[in-house]
């Protein structure tokens, strides 16, 4: 099981950043997928969620209105679009893959993303 993270980097407030986690080694459409973050010295937070058939997404009061969670699961992908970056979103930014019958749970390294001027 393979969950890469992309798309992270530097980028100045205000601007937009687009994840992309490429997963495999497993039914990728079969799973919810989320996309987590964590700040140093904080736990790690639930950013965005959407279901296996890309249904409806929920998403954390912090990031609604500015990024959107999409999957593609002709290419086991999911997205994170980030618009209007605040410094406050700096993080480590995680991609997760979840089932619960039965219970499996996978995650990606990782991708860093610095807001910054």
């Amino acid at each position: 099981v393979q969950l890469v993270e992309s798309g992270g980097g530097l980028v100045q407030p205000g601007g937009s950043l687009r994840l992309s986690c490429a997963t495999s080694g497993f039914s990728f459409s079969s799973y919810a997928m989320s996309w987590y973050r964590q700040a140093p010295g904080k736990e790690r937070a639930l950013v965005a969620r959407i279901s296996s058939a890309g249904g409806p997404s929920d998403y954390a009061d912090f990031v609604k209105g500015r990024f959107t969670i999409s999957r593609d699961n002709a290419k086991n992908t999911v997205y994170l679009q980030m618009n209007s970056l605040k410094p406050e979103d700096t993080a480590v930014y995680y991609c997760n893959a979840r089932r619960t019958f039965p219970v499996r749970d996978y995650w990606g390294q990782g991708t860093q993303v610095t807001v910054s001027s």
